[in-house]
């Protein structure tokens, strides 16, 4: 049984959504999720940036967004590496101690520039606690190669045709992982 199951996808096949129902079907079964969620932002339809929120509390901040001029820079985007660091990993961070169930979205680019995000990240995938993440397409750094090839990470590709039902299997590994 894996106790990391890692959400992959290209852009825009629904790994968030995925996430997000998995997350859903979690609570209904009264297991505490915590841990981070990322969303784009839109204004007119075009996307400005990415939202940031703690699971648990409900507190949101920035990513990343194409108006900041400070911060490292992806894309047109600048990542606002302050609340990475003090909304990002400290959601993971509290997970890891009071959650049932941990939860990234998403492990990407943006995300692995902050030192404090990673080291949460890698404190939650050290613990015993079940990790349902979704990650970038086609990431591939020394530490997430060192995630992905553990013995206890699935990777599971979301896809149009699995993209539907595909939470419930993954809550329902999550529940068997922890029952």
């Amino acid at each position: 049984m894996k106790r990391i199951i890692l959400v992959t996808g290209p852009p825009g096949v629904g790994k968030t959504s995925v996430l997000r129902r998995s997350i859903n079907e979690l609570k209904t079964r009264k297991y505490e999720i915590g841990g981070v969620i990322c969303r784009d932002v839109r204004e007119g339809g075009v996307r400005v940036g990415f939202e940031i929120m703690d699971i648990s509390t409900g507190t949101r901040g920035w990513l990343a967004h194409k108006n900041q001029t400070t911060g490292p820079k992806v894309g047109k985007y600048h990542v606002n590496l302050t609340d990475l660091d003090v909304i990002g990993a400290g959601s993971i961070l509290d997970a890891t101690k009071n959650a049932d169930i941990i939860a990234i979205d998403e492990i990407g680019p943006m995300e692995l520039l902050s030192t404090s995000f990673s080291d949460a990240l890698l404190k939650a995938v050290e613990s015993n606690k079940p990790l349902l993440g979704t990650i970038h397409y086609r990431l591939e750094t020394p530490l997430i190669k060192s995630i992905k090839t553990r013995l206890d990470t699935e990777i599971v590709k979301v896809t149009y045709e699995n993209r539907e039902n595909l939470h419930n299997q993954i809550a329902n590994q999550i529940t068997e992982f922890l029952t």
